[in-house]
C-alpha cells in the first residue's frame, strides 16, 4: 500500500467517523468542501450516507436536504471564484477571437456539461464551475442545472447505498474507479476530436508559393507599346 493510498484511507475513515458522530450536518460540510476541490470522497460518502440512513444512523429527511445544500453551496463558491477571475481573464484574453468563441459556445451549450459533471463525470465538476464563472455563464441557469445534477447524484448514489445497506463498501471501489475511467475516456475523446479538427485544416501556403501562384498583373508599359 502506497503513502497516497494510506492517506486516502485515513481521510475516508475520518470523514465517515465524523458523519457517524455529528450526523447529517457533517455530510453537508464534507460535500461543501468536496465541491470546492478538497479531496473528500464525495460519491462514496453519498453511498455511505444512503446505507447509514437505512441503518438508522442518519435521518432519512434531513440527510438528502443537507447533502444537496452542501454540494450546491460548494459549487456556487467555485463559480464565484471563476466570476472574480473573469476580470483578469478578460484583460488577458478578452480580445482573443478564440476565447470569445469558446465563451459564447459554453454559454450556449454549457448546461449539459454542468448537469453531467454533477453526477457522472464528477472529477470535472470543479473545472466546469470555474469555466462557468469565468465565461460569464448566467448564475440562475447554472443554479438550475446544478440543482438538477446534484439531485440526480444524491438520488442515484444515495439510493444505491440505501439498497445495499451494510454491503455498501462492496461497490465503493468500483464506483471510484468507474468515475475515473469515464473522465479518462472524455479527455481521450476530446483530444482525438481536437486532433481530427486540426488535421482537417488546410495547411497555410508559404508567401513565396502563394505569390508564384497568383495571376501576374498586367504591365501598363507593355500594353501601351502593343497599342
Amino acid at each position: 500500500m502506497s503513502l497516497n493510498d494510506l492517506s486516502d484511507l485515513n481521510l475516508n475513515e475520518l470523514v465517515f467517523s465524523w458523519v457517524v458522530i455529528y450526523g447529517s450536518p457533517m455530510v453537508a460540510v464534507a460535500l461543501l468542501l468536496g465541491a470546492m476541490g478538497v479531496p473528500v470522497p464525495g460519491t462514496i460518502l453519498v453511498i455511505a450516507s444512503g446505507a447509514f440512513v437505512r441503518q438508522g444512523v442518519l435521518d432519512i429527511y434531513t440527510t438528502p436536504l443537507l447533502a444537496l445544500a452542501g454540494a450546491v453551496s460548494g459549487d456556487i463558491v467555485v463559480y464565484g471564484v471563476g466570476r472574480y477571475a473573469r476580470v483578469w481573464i478578460n484583460k488577458r484574453f478578452g480580445y482573443s477571437s478564440a476565447w470569445q468563441k469558446a465563451e459564447a459556445y459554453f454559454i450556449k451549450r454549457g448546461g449539459i456539461a454542468i448537469y453531467l459533471t454533477r453526477w457522472l463525470f464528477t472529477p470535472l465538476a470543479v473545472p466546469v464551475n470555474l469555466i462557468a464563472g469565468s465565461s460569464g455563464y448566467p448564475f440562475l441557469k447554472l443554479l438550475v442545472f446544478d440543482i438538477a445534477g446534484e439531485l440526480t447524484w444524491i438520488a442515484l448514489y444515495g439510493g444505491l447505498g440505501y439498497a445495499l445497506g451494510p454491503q455498501w463498501e462492496l461497490i465503493s471501489d468500483f464506483i471510484a474507479n468507474f468515475s475515473g475511467l469515464l473522465v479518462g475516456l472524455v479527455i481521450l475523446g476530446g483530444g482525438v476530436y481536437i486532433l481530427f479538427r486540426w488535421s482537417r485544416k488546410p495547411a497555410a501556403k508559404p508567401a513565396s508559393v502563394a505569390a508564384s501562384q497568383s495571376p501576374a498583373s498586367p504591365n501598363p508599359a507593355s500594353e501601351m507599346q502593343e497599342g
